[in-house]
């Protein structure tokens, strides 16, 4: 059975930073891509980052470019997203998801982890 478990999340000042990680379970992290999508209350889905862990190719949204970084452990099975720079448009629920390829359709979803920016 797939899983994905997201942690990590919290609150954070503004400018700060956070790492969230997708542990995954029941797939081979290699075969597939793995992405992030948010969604804050109101607002549309947004895809920020997705990565093809096949060839470590990376993309990002232009609201998240330079500021947030997509990395998979192949080894543990995680995909983690390094989140620097925050801004107060940045809070949301942060998913993680499995794709066959990035700028697929989402296949399985995890259950979100909740980060908010705040002074």
């Amino acid at each position: 059975q797939v899983q994905l478990v997201e942690s990590g999340g919290g609150l954070v000042q503004p400018g700060g930073s956070l790492r969230l990680s997708c542990a995954t379970s029941g797939f081979t992290l290699d075969r597939y891509a793995v992405g992030w999508f948010r969604q804050a209350p109101g607002k549309e889905r947004e895809e920020i980052s997705c990565i093809n862990t096949i060839d470590g190719t990376k993309h990002y949204a232009a609201s998240v470019a330079c500021r947030f970084t997509i990395s998979g452990d192949n080894a543990d099975n995680t995909v983690y997203l390094q989140m620097n720079a925050l801004k107060p448009e940045d809070p949301a629920v942060y998913y993680c998801e499995t794709k066959l390829l990035c700028g697929t359709h989402s296949l399985v979803l995890g259950q979100g982890t909740q980060v908010t920016v705040s002074s």
